[in-house]
């Protein structure tokens, strides 16, 4: 089982306009345009009847009414309902306020099949208008309600896309809206996959503008003037408010640099590219949790009952090995509920287990330390502050290579508003706690920060060498040095959509912030005064920073990945080592694992960034598809790929399932 490339938008074409109308009149029980169309005279009246009305023009007559035609329609059984025909939907009755040549006319298009062989795009309106407005109802306001002036007017309520009397949605990320600015196009995902054909150049960038301003007041609550973007994003990030005029420079050097990375084996190009299926193994008792992956002999699946330990090889994990139940420590029972996350150590012979304490909610009040020789819990701590219990909501290694330490007895804490590292040597388990909102230190070194209070962290990752990269509610990614945790280095400003997982590689110079509806790729490479190469761990980037990259699913893909289709876990290959370059990125969407060429992405001059506006998206990925929603994909350690490979294996959990696929450079 191999994956499939991303699906692009197939063409829209005018010329299947009729056989079109035909399919969206099974789909949606409606009358086809052609059958609806009224006529006051004979020839009017011809043009509209399907051609079965007219097999002899020699002895074709000219129904005198409108009863008249409806009788002869129903002596053919055409498709009316039982009781009468029902009435003209709005959009199959011809609208006299609507002008081809209007700057908001265009026409609307659904896609039907899914991924099947006959999927295509068919004509829904043949002549509808867009507009934007405040209330998703279609008798409030005008034609077009969008103006600047209206938008202080109604702060709050947020503008909904309004095309004919078939789309109602909300403006934001959750469209999934793909420009194609070459064919005056644009794709959207709003109960269904559907795309706009503008009939002129001043229409789509109209709607495009409009489109962008209300997705900046939807998103921060703030009208879309250059002054609102500068008080959101700050001076030194205009280059993400406008990336049309950012420095691409760093994209471009970056390019250079991966190409003269030691890596024997060139990542091979999309089409010679396949994904082999190695493995499928069904889990002893299902419910997996999580993978904790080894880079040593074994990896790990947490499911609901137990912990099962399979074998590393270099096509994948495999095999069914000694399967961990949870047990108490020495006399007292284990009382905790099924691990969320498991972190390994102790050059993997130990595995720290995070249990939520309510359901629904990742936050605990401590860990349990697991011998895996043994099988035995050893060890419950607890996170405690000065006799106080406190929560964790996400724990992390040092840095990427330190859970293959022997020595390691210190790992990362995160809280919403608390950043700290805990030893297991000290018997109340925290040694030292650098940036605590309970402790006074901290005002002092969060001017303008917010970071006591309000700071909402989400989520956590170490580089190579120890440095923290933190992922906030409000979208925002900060950046603290291995020797500080008490002000970040760095703070990107984000897109506004909260960051729910973040990585980074091993050097530090590339970050990866997940949403639920696109990843953002952000290099954090700049140059100091003397022209001399650091990044945003060690010191202030300076208004040299690039714009970020997105990584999106087209809107049929998003569309097609089910019901659960958020975007989560993304995350780079794993490597350990310096010198070594991170070749791919991963994502899970719902039924599906979505992977990324990291050197596509950053190639300024990749296909998928031509024609394109505002933030350049990259919609080149394979997918791997499950039957089922996919708990995690992750790549194995960098050590297990061989030698026709560019990578190392890919591993993908499922409830019930996990399989491994390797990269291939065979055709």
């Amino acid at each position: 089982m191999g994956g499939s490339h991303s699906r692009e938008g197939l063409e829209l074409s005018d010329s299947e306009e009729e056989e079109g109308e035909e399919e969206e009149e099974e789909h949606s029980r409606e009358y086809a345009d052609a059958e609806n169309e009224e006529g006051d005279d004979a020839s009017s009246s011809d043009r509209s009847r399907p051609k079965t009305l007219n097999t002899n023009p020699a002895t074709a007559t000219t129904p005198s009414s409108i009863d008249a035609l409806d009788r002869k329609l129903r002596s053919l059984q055409l498709k009316y309902s039982r009781s009468s025909p029902p009435p003209l939907s709005s959009a199959q009755t011809p609208n006299p306020n609507l002008n081809p040549s209007s700057i908001n006319s265009v026409k609307l298009y659904l896609h039907i099949g899914g991924s099947s062989p006959s999927a295509r795009w068919i004509t829904s309106e043949k002549l509808t208008s867009f507009s934007f407005r405040r209330s998703p109802d279609p008798s409030s306001g005008s034609e077009d309600d969008y103006s600047p002036a209206a938008s202080g007017a109604s702060a709050g309520a947020p503008w909904f896309l309004v095309v004919g009397s078939k789309i109602r949605a909300r403006v934001g990320p959750e469209l999934q809206l793909k420009a194609f600015p070459d064919q005056r196009r644009v794709d959207f995902v709003a109960d269904g996959v559907w795309a706009l054909k503008f009939l002129n150049p001043d229409g789509y960038r109209r709607f495009y503008k409009q489109y962008q301003d209300c997705l900046f007041e939807n998103t921060y609550g703030f009208d879309a003037t250059d002054d609102n973007r500068l008080k959101v994003y700050g001076k030194d990030f205009m280059g993400w408010a406008q990336p049309d005029v950012a420095d691409d420079s760093i994209w471009e050097d970056a390019e250079e640099s991966f190409l003269k990375s030691p890596k024997p084996v060139a990542t091979p190009s999309r089409a010679s590219q396949d994904l082999l299926e190695e493995f499928e193994e069904a889990v002893d008792e299902g419910g997996i949790q999580s993978l904790a992956l080894g880079a040593l002999e074994n990896s790990f699946l947490v499911s609901n009952s137990g912990i099962q330990v399979v074998k590393n090889f270099s096509h994948g994990i495999h095999g069914k090995g000694v399967s961990v139940r949870y047990s108490g420590n020495g006399n007292k029972p284990g009382v905790f509920s099924t691990p969320k996350k498991a972190l390994l150590m102790k050059a993997e012979t130990n595995m720290l287990l995070m249990s939520p304490v309510n359901e629904g909610k990742p936050h605990t009040t401590g860990v349990h330390q697991l011998d895996i020789e043994t099988g035995k819990v050893v060890t419950a701590w607890k996170f405690e502050k000065d006799g106080t219990d406190i929560t964790m909501r996400d724990i992390t290694n040092d840095n990427k290579g330190s859970q293959l330490d022997p020595t390691e007895s210190t790992f990362l804490g995160l809280d919403d508003n608390r950043l700290c590292r805990w030893d297991m040597r000290d018997r109340r388990g925290i040694v030292q706690n650098l940036a605590n909102s309970m402790e006074s230190p901290v005002l002092e070194w969060t001017q303008g920060h917010q970071f006591t209070r309000g700071t909402n962290f989400q989520c956590f990752a170490t580089t190579g060498d120890g440095s923290i990269v933190v992922g906030s509610l409000d979208g925002k990614i900060r950046l603290y040095s291995k020797n500080s945790m008490r002000m970040a280095k760095t703070a990107f400003p984000g897109l506004g959509s909260p960051i729910t997982h973040v990585d980074v590689t091993f050097d530090g110079k590339w970050i990866l912030g997940t949403t639920d509806t696109y990843l953002i790729l952000i290099s954090t490479v700049f140059k100091d005064k003397d022209g001399k190469e650091k990044n945003g761990f060690s010191g202030r980037m300076g208004n040299k920073i690039a714009a970020p990259r997105l990584l999106k699913l087209t809107p049929l893909d998003s569309h097609l990945a089910g019901a659960n289709n958020k975007f989560h876990g993304g995350q780079f290959s794993w490597v350990t080592e310096n010198g070594k370059q991170e070749r791919h990125l991963v994502a899970t969407v719902g039924k599906f694992s979505i992977i990324w060429n990291f050197m596509q992405v950053k190639n300024s001059g990749h296909e998928c960034y031509r024609n394109q506006q505002g933030l350049k998206s990259c919609y080149c990925y394979k997918i791997v598809p499950k039957d089922e929603s996919i708990v995690d994909s992750r790549f194995m350690h960098d050590k297990f790929a061989v030698s026709d490979s560019p990578e190392a294996p890919l591993v993908v959990a499922t409830p019930m399932k996990v399989s491994s696929f390797s990269i291939s450079s065979r055709r």
